[in-house]
């Protein structure tokens, strides 16, 4: 990691509606990474709505001499066994010519404080299960693998279907 980064030159602010064009590149930028390009279906105009309007997420934009070199998205869920809300990181991406210089370490201590200063019991995310260089960092880091979990997912015809299903 480059210790050269000073706070003047690194900085971490929430993103504000004026940011929707460039959290979307991120996003696609993300899944051009994942190779899931051809999944991204938001607009502009629907995550204004849905992170600024609904606040249903939020996000942070790291900046490094004033030019944005990443971001992340979480938002809050519960934990009924610690009874606490928890933060759930939906996506931590750093543009590629920025990696190993620190900002994502910073980006997810900055997200581990917010974990503790709202009283969260933890801080949570997935993984692909190929991006073994995201493994790594993420257990430097100290995240550890929940490997008895699956996670499992309703979505598109599937999640309407369920949704019109009648029970008896």
């Amino acid at each position: 990691m480059n210790n050269n980064l000073n706070s003047t030159d690194f900085q971490l602010r929430l993103a504000n509606r004026n940011d929707v064009d460039l959290v979307l590149d991120f996003i696609k930028e993300l899944a051009e990474y994942e190779h899931m390009s051809d999944q991204v279906v938001a607009t502009p105009e629907l995550l204004a709505e849905t992170i600024f309007t609904q606040k249903k997420a939020e996000v942070v934009i790291a900046e490094n001499q004033g030019t944005p070199v990443g971001f992340a998205l979480f938002f809050h869920n519960y934990s009924t066994f610690l009874g606490k809300p928890g933060i759930y990181l939906e996506d931590l991406y750093v543009k590629k010519e920025m990696r190993g210089m620190g900002f994502g370490t910073r980006i997810l201590t900055y997200l581990a404080a917010l974990a503790v200063e709202r009283g969260c019991g933890r801080l949570e995310w997935a993984c692909l299960d190929w991006n073994e260089p995201s493994i790594q960092f993420y257990k430097q880091m100290g995240g550890q693998p929940m490997d008895e979990w699956t996670v499992y997912r309703l979505q598109g015809d599937a999640l309407h279907n369920m949704a019109s299903r009648t029970v008896d």
